[in-house]
């Protein structure tokens, strides 16, 4: 008789590009201490599934390739995934995304899943797909998984006002960071001018908007440097922004930075400026700390629950705050100073052992 393959671990998301559901998962699984089968594709770095079992699987289901990509991983998730399982023996699905195959599919298999955010239903979009995901699809997932891990106490909380989920049913299990890229080590960048620095996507919420206006406020002899997928919707408005306010020059839009390289930049920066409108975690904020880099992000979600005291909070609703924020790190040593030795001891207090640990022995319990 075949032995069970351990935990059936849903890696369907992670592409060549990752971004922060995908960094999350790579960066997770060498800390899950459980026999466990890696369901990934042929582009998931091979070196990562040295010490596991692994499956391979269609590489065209991630948001690499668009709409079409969530199509085919949805329709995989409830079609191939059940199947899968039952080949592995399978006692457990985990799944770093709040996706598993609803109960009228044939196996049944118990599944925990992580939900990030619910921020498409914070800032609905009639038009988007991912709010009508959000709307219809994950409560229904939520309702029928054996549990829930949610990445801080703002994400909880949100799961049980918009679903009604049980608080009992949702574990909170804070992230990390890559300890190994983010540190210290001396910046590689050495640019003309000073830079505050953006990584992320161009969405509204991440409130670019009032980053960019904020800037413009500010004296000359420091520029803006925004990282992230261009997006058709969002980025052009952004950069006609930047010409508007005669700051084309001061203002530079880097487009996708590769994860190696992410850290080097994060170390040149005056300051990480990320005063988003609302964040499940807020990868950046952290990693920036364990960079030594000056960090000046939101007073609301889970962002105090990451940054504590070691970093400049401020309303991200109104742009003098923001301003007045860029402003003390731009001009004040001292500040950046204070800022950069808190952020390291914060830095220090989180890591992917404690979280794979956590996320362990949660899903212990369900085997």
């Amino acid at each position: 008789m075949q032995e069970e393959s351990g935990v059936a671990v849903n890696l369907s998301l992670v592409g060549v590009k990752p971004t922060g559901l995908a960094t999350y998962a790579r960066n997770l699984i060498p800390h899950l201490n459980l026999p466990m089968t890696l369901l990934a594709s042929a582009t998931f770095p091979r070196g990562e599934l040295a010490t596991c079992n692994h499956r391979e699987i269609p590489a065209n289901l991630t948001a690499e390739q668009g709409k079409l990509g969530h199509l085919r991983r949805l329709l995989w998730t409830q079609q191939r995934l059940p199947q899968i399982c039952a080949e592995l023996r399978s006692p457990l699905l985990f799944s770093p995304i709040p996706e598993a195959p609803l109960w009228g599919q044939k196996p049944k298999i118990p599944a925990v899943v992580v939900v990030h955010d619910l921020i498409p239903l914070r800032f609905p979009q009639w038009n988007s797909p991912l709010t009508q995901y959000s709307r219809y699809y994950v409560p229904q997932v939520l309702a029928q998984v054996a549990h829930i891990i949610c990445n801080s106490a703002a994400t909880a909380q949100d799961i049980v006002d918009y679903f009604q989920i049980p608080a009992e049913k949702i574990t909170p299990i804070l992230l990390a960071h890559d300890a190994n890229r983010f540190n210290i080590l001396e910046s590689e960048i050495k640019p003309d001018r000073p830079y505050l620095f953006y990584i992320g996507r161009p969405d509204p919420y991440k409130n670019l908007h009032r980053v960019i206006s904020a800037f413009a406020t500010l004296p000359k002899g420091c520029d803006l440097w925004i990282a992230g997928s261009r997006d058709r919707r969002y980025t052009p408005r952004l950069q006609a922004q930047a010409d508007e306010l005669a700051m084309s020059d001061r203002v530079k839009f880097l487009d996708y930075v590769a994860y190696p390289d992410l850290p080097r930049l994060m170390r040149g920066a005056i300051a990480l400026v990320f005063p988003s409108l609302w964040e499940g975690f807020g990868f950046p904020v952290l990693e920036a700390m364990a960079c030594g880099t000056p960090v000046i992000t939101s007073n609301l979600s889970s962002l105090p629950e990451v940054a504590g005291d070691a970093a400049l909070l401020v309303n991200p609703y109104r742009e003098a705050e923001i301003a007045a924020a860029m402003k003390t790190l731009i001009d004040d040593e001292g500040a950046r100073s204070h800022l950069r030795t808190a952020g390291l001891t914060r830095a220090s207090q989180f890591s992917w052992q404690k979280t794979g640990q956590a996320t362990t022995e949660l899903l212990s319990q369900y085997l």
